[in-house]
């Protein structure tokens, strides 16, 4: 296995020459791939409606194409899912990625194309292996096997031959029948649905492999490997996988959840490498191991554009081309793609970090906000703010949602924080105060709304018995997959319900 292990690190590491083409040339790249798009969708019906035969530059797609959201490109996925072909891409489409995001009650299903599993979900895996190998030619990845938390996936209600599920779950059902030498646990455990059976399904599978890597939504991450040392009588996960040195992920802001990975895994041998992939598409790698931004992935597919947050809820938001974007600016992305999206609004907002080559953090959600008050509090800002309040305090948090209390409810305007700790600080009155002195220093908007307790209060905060986010999961049917707890909402919707299960 260790020779082979030395043939696929060989064949990764060729892959970073061709990375280095978008890294010298990223303009170019992107205006060719700009190209192809608009050729291959010509004649498609959308293609057609947006005569694409007679576009000749950005400048006039731009024009011509309105920005989309999922509800104008919903009748388009319906036609597909019952069947109808070379709507919005021209190559057959019967995958569909279900995700429900957090901001919306009702299922999204993105369209996922032979060619976006190949050129975008695919490649991205092996460009992920590729730049780490970079960085560490020693690796033994390969000798050992990959323990990936999946979804699980269903044929739809519509057409025998469409099926949606997870896209963690489709990536799975479509990889090469090689791939399955080095990933655990078996595909009939990796789909399933009754995730509570699962979970411990998958850690009685895995629990006597040579694990040598981890990838997942970090939140589910955890519980498995809990679940691992609860069957195992294990102090730590490296008395179980011994050989483990990498934890892959993505999904959500992972600085909150660092601790408590660090304390499951008490050692500076294994890495941790955070990857930008969602329904719509993969759109970035963390190149640099100890720096925390990921490499804007240029030849997926993806034509990218970008909203400067400052204008995305004007009426007519314009966008910016690479060759404009300015780091430590907050931007709503924009894209197209082949699985024939089009200048489609994933609903994330990042920021550069770097220009040369294109780095970027995710910064939250486009409705991932509390802006009730004009203080513009972004989940960056959120999860910054309790990692500091964390460390100041001795705490542990395992998760927390936030939201608004609005004047009319209770005469007086706050944040009210809801959150479930692994170890609460002593305190819960300083905890707040640092929490709160964390988000002044890093919202200027927030810190002049708090001014004298003149618009907001101090923050509320609540501490939520053990097990209150999974009853709210539970409850919801978002366990497992992609669901995730949101962080933050401009409205009350989620927390009434968390306190209604309080309450019961």
């Amino acid at each position: 296995m260790a020779i082979l292990n030395s043939l696929i690190t060989w064949m990764m590491t060729k892959r970073v020459h061709q990375i280095d083409l978008f890294l010298k040339y990223p303009l170019e790249v992107q205006n060719e791939l700009f190209k192809k798009l608009i050729y291959s969708a010509k004649d498609t019906e959308w293609g057609i409606k947006y005569d694409y035969k007679s576009i000749s530059s950005i400048k006039e797609f731009q024009e011509r194409v309105p920005l989309q959201d999922y509800e104008k490109v919903k009748p388009y996925v319906e036609r597909l899912m019952k069947g109808e072909q070379n709507l919005l891409w021209p190559t057959n489409i019967k995958w569909f990625a279900k995700s429900s995001g957090t901001t919306q009650e009702k299922s999204k299903f993105i369209p996922v194309s032979n060619e976006s599993l190949e050129i975008c979900h695919f490649k991205g895996g092996k460009d992920l292996c590729a730049l780490y190998f970079s960085q560490y030619p020693d690796s033994l990845l390969f000798d050992g096997k990959c323990l990936a938390l999946g979804g699980s996936h269903q044929i739809n209600r519509f057409d025998n031959d469409s099926y949606y599920g997870d896209l963690s779950a489709i990536l799975i059902q479509n990889l090469p029948f090689w791939v399955e030498f080095y990933r655990t646990p078996n595909l009939a455990i990796s789909l399933m649905d009754k995730w509570e059976e699962k979970i411990d399904k998958m850690a009685h599978a895995t629990i006597k492999e040579k694990v040598t890597n981890i990838a997942g939504v970090p939140s589910w991450m955890l519980v498995l490997m809990r679940k691992v040392l609860e069957i195992s009588g294990k102090s730590n996960i490296l008395d179980v996988w011994p050989n483990l040195e990498l934890i892959t992920h993505g999904g959500v802001n992972f600085e909150p959840y660092e601790e408590q990975f660090r304390s499951l895994i008490p050692s500076g041998k294994v890495n941790f490498l955070e990857t930008y992939n969602a329904s719509e598409g993969f759109f970035g790698i963390q190149d640099r191991l100890n720096i925390k931004d990921m490499l804007l992935m240029l030849d997926y597919g993806i034509f990218y554009e970008f909203i400067p947050m400052d204008e995305f809820h004007s009426e007519n938001p314009h966008t910016v081309l690479l060759d404009e974007v300015k780091t430590d600016t907050n931007y709503a992305i924009v894209i197209s793609t082949n699985a024939g999206l089009w200048r489609y609004i994933i609903g994330d907002t990042i920021r550069f970090t770097t220009l040369n080559p294109f780095r970027i953090r995710v910064t939250g959600r486009t409705r991932s906000f509390i802006n009730a008050f004009g203080e513009e509090l972004i989940v960056e800002n959120s999860d910054k703010a309790i990692a500091i309040a964390s460390q100041t305090t001795e705490a542990s948090v395992k998760e927390y949602t936030a939201a608004p209390i609005y004047l009319d409810q209770k005469n007086y305007a706050a944040h009210e924080w809801f959150i479930e700790f692994i170890t609460p600080p002593e305190d819960i009155e300083y905890f707040t105060d640092t929490l709160d002195n964390a988000l002044k220093s890093l919202n200027s908007d927030y810190e002049a709304k708090r001014s004298n307790d003149m618009i907001l209060k101090k923050p509320v905060i609540h501490i939520l018995p053990e097990g209150t986010f999974y009853k709210w999961l539970k409850s919801n049917n978002k366990l497992g997959g992609q669901h995730k707890i949101p962080r933050l909402s401009n409205d009350r919707k989620y927390v009434d319900e968390i306190i209604e299960i309080m309450n019961k």
